[in-house]
Formats: C-alpha cells, structure tokens, sequence
C-alpha cells in the first residue's frame, strides 16, 4: 500500500501531461486525495499490516506525521475545488497547478516515509522545486520575488544539509544513511563525538531553513504569503513538519550516542529566537496572510523547544504537531475567503468581516482561538504541559520568557482579526463584497469546520487509540 501511495502520483502525473485538460487533472487530484487518506488511514490505524521496505516503511515516529499529511491534504483538496473554480487562468496553467500539487504531496510522503537519511534529503530538495511553481503560480512581481527567494534560501539550506550528511558519514565507520541502523549503533560508542556534533549543527540549520526556524526563517513570511490559499495551507501544515521529522530522527541519534545536551542548547536557541522573531514582526505587519506565515515561525519554535525538554513536553509535542497543523491550515483556507470577497491582502483594508459573510468571520475567529491555544483547543494542553515541564524542572526563567513572548504574539494576532472581524464595514468594500459573495461556495467553509472541530474535540477528548499512536511518537522523541 505504501508502494501505490508513492507509485500512483507518478502514473497520474504522466496522464495529467498527457491529456492536458484542467478537469481530468482536477478528478485525478480529488482521486489521489482520497486514496492517500483511506491507505494512511488504514496504515495508522492497523486496519491493514504492512511489512516495511527497504526504502519507505511505517514507523511510530512517523504515523502521525502521515496522518496529518493526508488529513490536510484531502481538506484542501475539498476547498481548492470550489477555489480554483474562479482562477482566471487557460487551460495549460490550471494543468500545471493541478500536477505540481500532487508531486509536492508525492515528494511530502516519501520525505515522511523515508527510512533513509539520503532519500529524504532528496525527497525535501523535491519538495522545494514542486513548491517554488506554486509559489510563482499568480505571477505577480510579489509572486516570483517569493519564488526565488524561497529557492534560493531553501537550496542554501539543502546544501549545509547535505554537509552534515557527509559529517554524520565521517562520525562513525558505518557505510549507511539508514535511520533505524545509525540509531542502533549509535549506543555502542561508534561514533566521534566532535564530527556528530558537527553534523548535527549543520543538519539542523540545513533542514530548519525548510521548517522555519530562525535565524533561517527568511523565505518563509514571502512564499507563505504569496501562494494561493491552499498552498499557504499545505506550506504551513504539512511541509514545515516534513523537514522538523528529519531533525527528529537525527537528533535522536545524538540522543543515543550520549551528546544530547549539545542537541538541546541548539533546539532551545533556534525555538526562543523564532518566539521572538514573530513577537517583533508581528507589530509591523500589513499583510493579514505575512501575519499567519509568522504563527507558524512561532510554533516551530514551540516545537523546537519542546523537543529539547523531558518528559510530558514530549508528548505535548505531538499533539501541539496535530493542532497547529489543522488549526493553521484552516487559518490560511480562510485567509482565501477574505482575499476572494476584499480583492486585497492588507490589513487596513479589511473591515466588518462579519457583516460581509458570516460564515467566515467566524471562521476567522475560531482559527485565531484555535491557535492562539484558547480553552478548548489541544493546543491549549500541549502549551500547558509545556510550561508544567519548565516549572517541574526548575526552568523558571526560560518558562517565563516563553509565557512573555506567547503573550505578545497572542495580542498582536487578536488585535488584528478582532479589527478584521467587527471593525465597520466601508461602502466603498460593499460593491466587491457584493460582486464577489458568489465566489464563496460551501466547499469553501466545510474543510475549516471539520478541522476546527477535531482542534477543539481534542482538546476535550483524545481516544484511547490515538493516544497510544501519540504516546508511542512521543516516546521516540530524545
């Protein structure tokens, strides 16, 4: 199954060229989406058994970074049906968009699935070439200065990846790349230190350009900001957590080898220097989708330096992984509603959101309390138990720092959209809102729903089978 999951793309993408009509590339995307959710569906949940390959398996770690991959997909998938209805492009480019959406997916599930250092190097440069078309598709001068900083900066980092790839191969006399091999021998004193250190550096600034994290965090308010909505949500909540899986696994092989100190200074310092990158941009931002880019900064900080705690910090982790991925992609599927209705990405020029459509000024708001970790959401427990760790292990200076610079950002996001949400609707916004309320089809709101809800369910309820997938990814965590 995992071998029609990475074959399929490839047989589509052939026919998608050769016929060349929007339609059928539309239905073979839709057709994709749907058989990626039902086989990591089945995967992740043991309906059906698959023996592990040679080059892509399923593990612990990485079920729950494929069940996200496909959710997201398919919810985007959904609104992209009724959002590309109304792009004003031929029949040659909506082809394009249609095929490089699914080889950027293609290239997402086998850097997720990869038992192998190499191949999910090449497999995440592959998703930086898919992305960049995607990135470029409106082709404004905004969209291709997006582009090619996002290549530039992403290629930059590939290749410092690719550097400490070489460091890892020197560190030890192991003639292997393989994940599962180099953790299991990293226990038994084979690898020198310095060169593992080394690497590690290299591989985290290599693969943290491509999640975000600053100081390597440039491409990321551009391209983000630049993509059609449905990109923003696929670049914020599935391709940032394809790179930080590649940092996991890595780091917890210098975990195993003894060095996992020198890991968890590097996390720490690249998560609190994302917290305050988005805490100082944040208050400069025109742009409401450059303000959703920078949130995701910021919760791959989070991530960072929950990764570098112990104990329950590891399990928030994960869930914190689950909740900003949906509650995220909801964000930026929104943030296409109100491109659609203002014509504008501005944030002064949005107003009285809710007097124009309802329906998606509450979605904005329920996004924003998704997020911004508001009592129901998972997010609120992941960033709780967080904070319990720092204060169960003495880390009261670092605790306060983080709860200082969350508090920042949570006030900069709300005060934008609550003045987005109910600010006064000008006349001069009513003549587009009118024009443009058509465009808004119900596709358009239902995959924020069904994602906003799992959000918010979650943070009630996990079940006990999915707690135990949980439990198991955090367990695998340094």
């Amino acid at each position: 199954m995992i071998n029609l999951l990475m074959i399929f793309p490839i047989i589509a993408g052939l026919l998608m060229l050769l016929i060349r009509h929007k339609g059928f590339s539309k239905f073979l995307l839709n057709i994709y989406a749907i058989l990626h959710f039902i086989i990591s569906f089945s995967l992740v949940f043991n309906i059906v058994n698959e023996p592990a390959g040679s080059y892509f398996a399923l593990d612990n770690v990485n079920k729950i970074f494929l069940i996200i991959l496909s959710f997201v997909f398919l919810m985007t998938v959904i609104y992209n049906n009724g959002y590309s209805k109304h792009i004003s492009a031929s029949n040659k480019k909506m082809n394009h968009y249609f095929i490089m959406i699914m080889a950027f997916v293609f290239a997402m599930t086998g850097a997720i699935l990869s038992t192998d250092l190499g191949i999910a190097w090449i497999l995440v440069e592959g998703t930086t070439l898919t992305s960049a078309y995607l990135i470029y598709f409106n082709k404004t001068k905004n969209s291709i200065e997006a582009a090619w900083k996002y290549v530039f900066i992403c290629s930059i980092g590939i290749a410092l990846a690719f550097i400490g790839i070489i460091f890892l191969n020197i560190s030890s006399d192991l003639n292997t790349l393989n994940f599962a091999q180099l953790f299991e021998n990293a226990s038994g004193g084979k690898f020198d230190a310095f060169w593992l250190k080394l690497s590690f550096v290299f591989i985290l600034f290599g693969f943290g350009t491509k999640m975000g994290l600053a100081p390597a965090h440039f491409w990321l308010p551009d391209a983000h900001s630049e993509s059609p909505s449905p990109i923003s949500a696929l670049l914020s909540a599935t391709l940032l957590n394809s790179a930080y899986l590649v940092i996991l696994r890595v780091f917890n092989i210098l975990c195993a080898a003894g060095d996992s100190f020198y890991g968890r200074i590097m996390l720490l310092i690249m998560g609190f220097l994302s917290l305050f990158v988005t805490a100082v941009f944040l208050y400069h931002i025109k742009n409401y989708k450059r303000m959703l880019a920078y949130s995701s900064i910021e919760n791959m900080g989070i991530l960072s330096i929950g990764t570098a705690l112990l104990g329950a910090a590891h399990y928030a982790v994960i869930l914190h992984l689950i909740g900003h991925s949906l509650a995220k992609a909801s964000f930026f599927l929104t943030s296409g509603n109100v491109l659609e209705l203002y014509e504008t990405k501005r944030i002064k020029q949005v107003s009285g959101l809710m007097a124009a459509d309802k329906k998606t000024g509450w979605l904005w708001i329920l996004s924003l309390l998704g997020i911004c970790a508001f009592p129901t959401s998972v997010l609120f427990i992941s960033e709780f138990l967080i904070i319990k760790t720092m204060l169960s292990d003495g880390h009261y200076l670092m605790c306060i720092v983080f709860a200082l610079l969350l508090t920042v950002i949570l006030y900069g996001m709300a005060k934008v959209v609550l003045k987005m949400t109910f600010g006064t609707l000008s006349e001069e916004k009513q003549g587009i809102i009118e024009k443009n309320r058509g465009k808004i089809t119900v596709s358009m709101y239902i995959p924020q729903v069904i994602m906003l809800t799992v959000v918010f369910i979650l943070g009630i309820y996990i079940s006990p089978v999915l707690n135990e997938i949980i439990k198991a990814a955090a367990g695998f965590l340094g």
